[in-house]
């Protein structure tokens, strides 16, 4: 009896691993390490919601290369060290592709992660020019564009379009984004023909700028535009600051400012002339398909999307997917070079990757928004005619 009861546990246990193994082969597993707590979240929430209207819109309509999808994220929690252990516990659980955090400090642990398991990952919108194949690895890309153009779209508009001749400059000095988008405006502004009067330093979460604005009244001259590149709710702090003692003049900024939040808190007094360059717009004036998408958003969420981060999870699903059908496989080797061969038309843009070699710099254009009475209004699509050296 002992011999056929120990015969019947290890064929059930047998079965057991089988049906899961089967199970497994079923479907595409998608880890993603977005942040939903911490500094990161107003950008990752966003994108994770995004990208769950994706999975559920491929899933609705036959899958991938026939088989379900399960999207798994695990908090980053907007913590470098997390957001590596949580994409190591991903592919444990059996991901196949990696969907990273919107940020380069905050993100690229998962992609490193992904590069030592052969995996795709994709930052669903790291800006920073760190953030390409050079740093991270050859199956390592962004959907976003790079700070290159970020930086030279606000400067070409404040020159070019709006006459702004002379620029004052503050970095916060919080991480790779806000230091390397400050720095590719500046040169683009300077190569435009433009003048920075004063660049200056901000440390996120000081909640004090008091020095800065008396460096800026030392100089006895006021600046035609205002280039914060800060982080979260210190965009509006420094705003008001700003504000508070008479600097009217217009700010420019990068898509850290696309926040809701931040816009409420600027409000109807001081949310105006401010102006920011971004993923997309959220309105069919950016994309035909994208009254679709917010309809689906709206359909799973209750809500329409206030914010273009929604999209850039959208479309970090739906350019894996798409890299997928065209490998015919969730081979990293196989994706990555689909990735680098297709052309994508997406809600954020059409998306043309450069090679390995030329770090994956995703060739894309940008949307600018203008505050008004905070509220956002759609300016346009923008791309440079050139843009600095990364």
């Amino acid at each position: 009896m002992r011999n056929k009861a120990t015969w019947f546990v290890a064929s059930a246990a047998a079965l057991l691993i089988a049906t899961t193994s089967q199970a497994a082969e079923d479907k595409i597993i998608i880890g993603g390490a977005l942040s939903l707590t911490g500094v990161q979240a107003p950008l990752d929430t966003p994108g994770l919601q995004g990208a769950e209207v994706a999975v559920k819109y491929l899933n609705d309509n036959g899958g991938l290369l026939g088989k379900q999808i399960e999207f798994i994220n695990i908090d980053g929690k907007s913590d470098p060290v997390t957001v590596g252990n949580v994409a190591v516990e991903l592919i444990d659980k059996g991901a196949e592709l990696i969907v990273a955090p919107c940020d380069f400090d905050f993100g690229g642990p998962a992609s490193r992660e992904a590069q030592a398991s052969g995996l795709v990952g994709i930052s669903t919108c790291a800006s920073d020019p760190l953030y390409s194949s050079w740093s991270l690895g050859d199956k390592q890309f962004t959907l976003s564009m790079w700070n290159t153009t970020m930086g030279a779209v606000a400067a070409d508009y404040a020159f070019k379009e709006r006459g702004w001749k002379t620029a004052y400059v503050v970095t916060d000095q919080f991480i790779a984004y806000t230091k390397s988008l400050s720095k590719y405006f500046v040169a683009q502004f300077e190569a435009n023909g433009g003048e920075i009067i004063l660049e200056d330093t901000y440390t996120n979460g000081d909640n004090n700028f008091s020095a800065q604005l008396a460096r800026l009244q030392a100089l006895g001259k006021k600046p035609d535009v205002i280039f914060l590149s800060s982080y979260g709710q210190d965009i509006g702090a420094i705003i008001r600051a700003l504000r508070e003692v008479g600097y009217d003049a217009p700010v420019l900024g990068g898509d850290a400012y696309d926040d809701p939040a931040m816009h409420e808190a600027l409000g109807d007094k001081l949310g105006n002339d401010v102006y920011f360059v971004t993923h997309t717009w959220m309105g069919p004036e950016a994309h035909p398909d994208m009254p679709k998408f917010i309809d689906l958003f709206t359909q799973m969420y209750g809500n329409a999307p206030d914010t273009s981060f929604v999209s850039t999870g959208w479309d970090t699903i739906m350019l894996l997917a798409a890299a997928v059908e065209a490998a015919g496989t969730t081979d990293g080797d196989a994706v990555a070079k689909a990735l680098e061969e297709g052309e994508f038309d997406l809600l954020t843009g059409k998306l043309d990757y450069g090679t390995a070699e030329e770090g994956h710099v995703p060739n894309k254009a940008a949307v600018l928004v203008e505050l008004k009475g905070g509220k956002p209004t759609f300016v346009g699509w923008r791309k440079p005619e050139s843009i600095p050296a990364p």
